[in-house]
């Protein structure tokens, strides 16, 4: 109501303006003056209607929006959605550590595989040492430095495969 009020006002105002354009250009001495401060009152009015009304507005707006705010509908409103905020972290958090207890169990089994390889290699490794010394006296010198070598080279590079095909070459020359 008050914003017509207020746009009426403005609109009665152009064409008053305009009567004292008219009005000074016909050259009537004195009534042209009158008439715009009449027409600039009116402009002047309708914006202070339209202040005035804003500001009576703006603390009825303040008071209705603090009164939802604290309102039992939307107090549980938030909460809700604190318990959802909640529970999709508590998710993200089990989901994201059941990864971690995944990554670090499957580190330990490839670090455990490793070291029990690497167990192996040795025993592997002795087992033709003991070979080969068992054998050491039927063996030219050369043969048996070059097994010892291949046995300790196998040994240093982990390669368990090449370990037993020597293990199998041993075997054959026994």
């Amino acid at each position: 109501m008050i914003i017509r009020v207020s746009f009426l006002l403005f609109l009665l105002s152009l064409p008053v303006l305009v009567l004292a354009e008219v009005l000074l250009w016909l050259k009537i001495p004195g009534l042209p003056e009158l008439i715009a401060r009449f027409g600039s009152a009116m402009l002047l009015s309708a914006l202070l209607i339209l202040v005035m009304a804003a500001l009576l507005a703006i603390p009825k707006l303040v008071i209705r929006a603090a009164l939802k705010y604290f309102s039992a509908g939307e107090r549980l409103q938030r909460r809700l959605m604190f318990v959802q905020a909640r529970q999709e972290h508590v998710r993200q958090l089990f989901h994201f550590r059941t990864l971690k207890v995944k990554y670090l169990s499957e580190m330990r089994r490839k670090r455990l595989l490793k070291a029990n390889n690497r167990k192996h290699i040795r025993s592997l490794s002795k087992s033709i040492h003991k070979d080969l010394l068992a054998i050491k006296r039927k063996l030219p010198k050369t043969t048996f430095k070059q097994l010892r070598r291949d046995n300790i080279r196998y040994r240093k590079q982990q390669d368990i495969e090449s370990l037993l095909q020597l293990q199998q070459k041993i075997s054959t020359l026994i």
